[in-house]
């Protein structure tokens, strides 16, 4: 049984966020090749970002969370603990936290902020941000419950 809401005619999530575990995840979204190896990625971004101690919040958007038969990429933001310095967290874990590093090595559009750096209604907006498509439109994301 799915928790996750049916996609609209765009082959969207409605607008907001909504949670997911892993076997949810993979369940509606992991299907053929090229997605799984997408959910790979994602599930190896999460154990990187987690071995820093300090993982608030792991949201997925763009065309992983969408109908398409073969997404792009994976598209991710990171949410960390007020806590979290870059310089101390494992080496292996520092090239999540580089956009252009993460693009290269992993597929992956990885965007990060620190709790606390933003006010909450700042954070707000900025989580709605990655609900928006290039065209405008409103649509979901997914935040993995882990």
């Amino acid at each position: 049984m799915t928790m996750l809401p049916p996609f609209n005619e765009r082959g969207d999530l409605p607008p907001g966020v909504h949670a997911a575990g892993w076997q949810e995840l993979a369940e509606r979204f992991g299907a053929g090749p090229v997605r799984q190896a997408r959910l790979r990625t994602l599930r190896h971004l999460h154990l990187l970002a987690a071995a820093t101690g300090h993982l608030d919040r792991f949201l997925v958007y763009g065309s992983f969370v969408t109908n398409t038969d073969e997404p792009r990429d994976v598209d991710v933001v990171l949410v960390m603990g007020e806590e979290f310095v870059l310089e101390n967290a494992p080496r292996e874990s520092r090239t999540v936290f580089s956009h252009a590093d993460a693009d290269a090595r992993f597929g992956a559009s990885v965007f990060w902020v620190r709790r606390g750096i933003l006010p909450e209604a700042e954070m707000a907006g900025f989580l709605e941000f990655w609900q928006t498509r290039r065209d405008g439109a409103r649509r979901g994301i997914v935040e993995v419950i882990a």
